[in-house]
């Protein structure tokens, strides 16, 4: 674009001076004799495509002499002259004036600094956390033997204290793509077994730590009232950590539909499909792929002093994640529907039949309702008083198909014990935070206290909180928390953690944790 137009505008002055340069060697003296009908012509140049031009706003041409002119006989009194009228000289010199004006300043041509538009799309963002852990196990706890089925290790300690630290880094980027679109990638600490935390565990002799991606995902919103997402992306759903933990991120497809804004309310309906554990059916392999399908219906109210309150009813489905045994010893077709993932909790059965490799399936169906509600009072702003609740039951399980289905057994509870079938399907949580909604300054602050509850298979427990009991279900506690802001971005936050198990032998849990954490 820029050579272009430099051409045109050598190339119009180069005209123009020609022109002047003819008027004053070729114009025929004033006292000459012209006859009335003497003519002007200009020579039939040769036109080619290097030498043309279109002049901008009109159909002529700018056209180069040609390199011989044409043998036909010249009258003697008609006189050759290379012409082009000085008004259309002047409107090319403005027209590539304001061109390359234009084109200068939409790419910032000599600003010290800047950057090409493609770098202005992208932004980086990132954290940093370094955590100080102590998991403490009261007296009274029964060896972790107890609460490990056969060739399954959930529990590695239940009666010594244990002191250690970890790190937590995440790098992401977003490329805007259009008004209505970007891209998003975020590279993170942790391992790619566990969905449920990018925590780093020092201690490693000195080892390098891996990262990996944790999010790979597009977000189109073409319209005010629709956003699309796919990929591997952030939480869709308004909830707390009762039924997702913080780290999980979704992968599939989500549509959020949003009613515009009337007044102080709005609403909102999303859905998503997410394939949880792909599996190839073949000859040998009669397992079907497990799949997310979830729904939540939303609104939101919004005051005038910015004071919030937000409900939303959610339906999650799981597809194929039950354990499916195998019909006798030595068959494998079914062994794919075992638990892919687990922390520790749901009820258990064997996919495999008595002498054959034990394998792990999930003893329920999960169809979990979850309703969440949430109120930001910011009459006090900046300092905010946030109440959250949040409820789950799980509609999939159901006594007597389970007993059906686990024709290979069902695990105990603990071992030495018996299977118990009795639903234990419901959860919930309440918590108070009090202070800044966000620590972002030096001096912000925040203080918290939070009540769980959550029964053996109320939710899937490998993708529930992880630092709640370390993590699963069958458990209830308290949760302290507060953070104060050292500097910009910086903050140090304090959390206790107090559990409980539900059912089955005593084990106690106390949790405490000490973040420094920085944001960029």
């Amino acid at each position: 674009m820029k050579v272009k137009s430099l051409a045109l505008l050598f190339l119009a002055l180069g005209v123009t001076s020609f022109s002047a340069f003819a008027e004053d060697k070729i114009t025929p003296p004033v006292d000459a004799p012209v006859q009335a009908d003497a003519a002007v012509a200009v020579p039939q140049a040769e036109v080619t495509s290097s030498a043309t031009e279109a002049l901008p706003g009109t159909d002529s041409k700018v056209v180069a002499p040609a390199a011989a002119q044409s043998d036909a006989p010249v009258p003697a009194d008609v006189v050759r002259v290379q012409y082009i009228p000085e008004v259309v000289m002047r409107q090319i010199k403005e027209e590539i004036r304001q061109e390359v004006l234009a084109q200068a300043k939409g790419e910032r041509w000599g600003d010290p600094g800047s950057l090409p538009d493609w770098l202005n799309r992208i932004s980086f963002d990132g954290d940093f956390r370094l955590r100080y852990q102590r998991d403490g196990f009261p007296a009274g706890n029964t060896p972790p033997g107890f609460y490990n089925p056969v060739g399954l290790t959930q529990m590695s300690n239940t009666t010594d204290t244990h002191n250690y630290l970890r790190v937590q880094a995440r790098l992401g980027m977003k490329a805007k793509v259009s008004d209505y679109s970007f891209v998003a990638f975020r590279l993170s600490t942790g391992t790619t077994t566990n969905p449920v935390s990018n925590n780093q565990t020092l201690g490693t002799g000195f080892n390098k730590a891996s990262m990996a991606f944790d999010r790979a995902y597009f977000q189109s919103s073409p319209y005010g009232w629709l956003t699309v997402s796919g990929g591997k992306m952030p939480n869709p759903w308004l909830g707390s950590d009762l039924v997702w933990d913080s780290d999980v991120n979704f992968e599939g497809v989500a549509a959020q539909l949003k009613q515009i804004p009337t007044g102080q309310w709005s609403s909102y309906l999303t859905a998503g499909a997410f394939p949880f554990q792909n599996i190839q059916r073949s000859d040998s392999v009669l397992a079907h792929s497990k799949w997310l399908y979830g729904a939540q219906l939303g609104t939101k109210w919004t005051a005038m002093n910015a004071s919030t309150a937000q409900f939303g009813i959610a339906l999650y489905d799981y597809k194929h994640v039950e354990g499916i045994p195998n019909a006798k010893a030595g068959d494998h077709f079914l062994d794919a529907s075992a638990a892919q993932s687990m922390q520790k909790g749901n009820s258990l059965m064997y996919v495999n039949v008595l002498g054959d490799p034990i394998i792990y399936g999930l003893g329920s169906k999960f169809r979990e309702l979850n309703i969440t509600a949430k109120m930001d009072w910011a009459t006090f702003d900046p300092m905010h008083v946030m109440l959250s609740g949040d409820y789950v039951k799980n509609l999939g399980y159901d006594t007597a198909e389970i007993a059906r289905r686990a024709t290979a057994g069902l695990v105990p509870q603990t071992a030495g014990g018996q299977p118990d079938l009795t639903p234990k399907i419901t959860g919930y949580q309440a918590a108070l935070t009090v202070g800044h909604p966000r620590v972002e300054q030096g001096g912000d602050w925040q203080a918290s206290v939070a009540y769980k509850y959550l029964e053996r298979d109320a939710v899937l427990d490998a993708l529930t909180d992880s630092d709640f009991h370390l993590g699963g279900t069958n458990a209830k506690g308290f949760i302290l928390g507060g953070s104060y802001g050292l500097d910009k971005k910086t903050n140090l936050s304090v959390r206790w953690i107090s559990t409980d198990q539900i059912d089955g032998p005593p084990l106690s849990i106390d949790t405490l944790q000490v973040d420094l954490g920085m944001r960029f």
